[in-house]
C-alpha cells in the first residue's frame, strides 16, 4: 500500500508522542530488569515498579513537548526562529506549556545548564554546552518536526537541522547528528522502506565542504558504532540505537526493541518511533497506544497546522 504524505507525517509526529509515552515507564531501568518486549505497554505487567510513578500511563515527557514546542514556533513564524523556539521552550520549563498536565517531570543536564543561560541573557545561538561531554540527545529527540515541516533544499535542511540543536547542545557532534537524522526522515518522508543509506550519501556530500565538519560526520556514520548500540543518553548512542530498532519491520516492534534497550527507554522510542511512524504510517500505529495518548487536546490542532503548511501537493 502507498502511504500519502499526508499519512507519513501524521505517523511521525504520532510515533514519536507515543514510543516517548511507551518508554516513560522503563527508563533508567537496565535491560535484564525489563519486562519481556511483548509485555511493555503504557501500563506495565503487574509487579514491575514504573519509573515516573506521578505521571499517568500515555503522558509525553519533555522529549514530545519540545518537540512540540520547535512545531508550534515552526508553524507561527513560518521560519526556523531560534529567539521564539527558545522562548517556548523557557515557557515548557517554567509553566508546562505544551506538556497534558502542565508538569516537567524531567529534564536533561545540558538542556537545564541551557535553559539558566538563556534566562542570563546569552542569545540561544551560544547557550548550548559545547563541550565534548555535553553531548546528549536532547536536541536530537525533539528535532522530528523540522523535517516534517521543511520544505527546502538538502543543504538548507542540513543547515536548519544543525540551527535547531543550538539552543541547548552546540557542540559538532550533536548538531551533526541533528542533521543526519533529518536526512534520515527526509528519506522516509519520500517513500524509502530504510533510507539510511541514501540519507548518509547525501548528507556526507554536504559536509564535504569543511574538514572538520566531514570529519566529524564520517565519524557519526563509521560502521564500528554499529554493534554498540545501548539505549543510552548520549547522541550517538541514540543515532545507532534507533539504527538498530528500525530493522524490525513494524512500529510496534520498533519502539519495544528501542526500550529493550534499557536506559534512556523514552527518548530512545521517541527518536526510533518518529522514524517508524513515517514508514509505516498513522495507521500502523496501534489505535489502542493512540486512542490512550494523552494531550491530544495540544497536539491535534498543531497537527492540522502542519498539514495545512505543508499542503496536499507538496512532496517535501
Amino acid at each position: 500500500m502507498t502511504l500519502s504524505l499526508r499519512d507519513r507525517i501524521s505517523g511521525g509526529l504520532f510515533g514519536l508522542l507515543v514510543g516517548d509515552a511507551l518508554g516513560i515507564p522503563y527508563e533508567f531501568c537496565a535491560a535484564s530488569d525489563l519486562p519481556d518486549p511483548s509485555a511493555i505497554e503504557f501500563v506495565p505487567p503487574k509487579g514491575f515498579r514504573r519509573s515516573h510513578s506521578s505521571a499517568p500511563p500515555g503522558t509525553w515527557s519533555d522529549d514530545g513537548a519540545q518537540a512540540l514546542c520547535l512545531l508550534a514556533s515552526l508553524l507561527e513564524r513560518g521560519c526556523l526562529d531560534l529567539v521564539d523556539f527558545s522562548k517556548k521552550l523557557l515557557k515548557w520549563y517554567h509553566e508546562g506549556a505544551f506538556t497534558p498536565d502542565r508538569k516537567v517531570f524531567d529534564c536533561g543536564i545540558q538542556t537545564r545548564a541551557a535553559i539558566q543561560a538563556l534566562l542570563s541573557g546569552v542569545a540561544p545561538e551560544r547557550s548550548g554546552p559545547s563541550g565534548e561531554w555535553d553531548n546528549g540527545n536532547g536536541s536530537l529527540m525533539r528535532v522530528l518536526p523540522l523535517a516534517l515541516w521543511h520544505c527546502g533544499s538538502d543543504a538548507e535542511l542540513h543547515a536548519d537541522g544543525r540551527r535547531q540543536s543550538l539552543p541547548t547542545h552546540s557542540h559538532l557532534r550533536s548538531q551533526l547528528c541533528c542533521a543526519f537524522y533529518v536526512f534520515w526522515a527526509r528519506e522516509l518522508l519520500q517513500g524509502q522502506r530504510d533510507g539510511w543509506n541514501s540519507a548518509a550519501e547525501k548528507f556526507l556530500a554536504l559536509s564535504r565542504g569543511d574538514r572538520s565538519t566531514a570529519r566529524e560526520s564520517e565519524f557519526i556514520l563509521a560502521e564500528a558504532h554499529r554493534d554498540s548500540a545501548s539505549g543510552s543518553g548520549y547522541v550517538l548512542d541514540s543515532v545507532w540505537s534507533a539504527r538498530s530498532a528500525l530493522r524490525e519491520t513494524d512500529y510496534v516492534s520498533v519502539v519495544r526493541a528501542a526500550i529493550a534497550f534499557g536506559e534512556d527507554t523514552d527518548t530512545t522510542a521517541c527518536i526510533a518511533g518518529g522514524l517508524a511512524g513515517i514508514r509505516d504510517g498513522l495507521a500502523g500505529i496501534p489505535e489502542r497506544w493512540r486512542n490512550s495518548l494523552r494531550g491530544t487536546e495540544i497536539l491535534e490542532p498543531l497537527l492540522q497546522g502542519l498539514l495545512r503548511a505543508v499542503g496536499p501537493g507538496n512532496n517535501n
